[in-house]
């Protein structure tokens, strides 16, 4: 009798404790990136340590996503999104300098900053002023890690 009344109510309650699990999981960035590499995060999303030897950060700071320069950077980046994708890139902004992001925390830009990180997470470029995404993967396509992909075929 007991055990007809317990399975049924423990069956009932697995979908309960599997759901967090999933959603958990779909909010992963990483996993979203992964799905869609020319997905653009927002800072408030991401912690760069997780991108570690995964991914290439390109970073996009603005005082507001109103600056020129900001949307000038971002058509830019959305105009040959596909090429920074093959070399791995991760698209991520910040437009708000009043909430304090780990990631404005980190790499303490001043107005507008585009940044590009290694996949080691350290930064290899900063410029004050938009830059165009052939110089962007001229940058990359520099690093040794990206040389020996390159060589390997990744």
């Amino acid at each position: 009798m007991i055990k007809r009344f317990i399975l049924p109510v423990l069956l009932s309650l697995l979908p309960l404790l599997v759901a967090p699990l999933a959603a958990q999981e779909a909010e992963d960035p990483v996993s979203r990136w992964q799905e869609d590499p020319t997905t653009v995060f927002d800072a408030s999303e991401v912690d760069l340590d997780d991108f570690l030897w995964i991914a290439r950060p390109v970073v996009v700071f603005g005082d507001a996503p109103q600056m020129p320069a900001f949307q000038e950077q971002m058509e830019r980046i959305a105009d040959r999104a596909d090429d920074l994708a093959r070399r791995d890139v991760v698209v991520i902004t910040d437009t708000d300098p009043d909430t304090l992001s780990d990631v404005r925390r980190r790499l303490r830009p001043r107005g507008f900053q585009l940044t590009v990180l290694g996949k080691d997470g350290e930064v290899s470029l900063r410029k004050p002023f938009p830059w165009d995404v052939r110089e962007i993967t001229r940058s990359i396509d520099k690093m040794p890690m990206r040389q020996r992909e390159m060589r390997e075929g990744s």
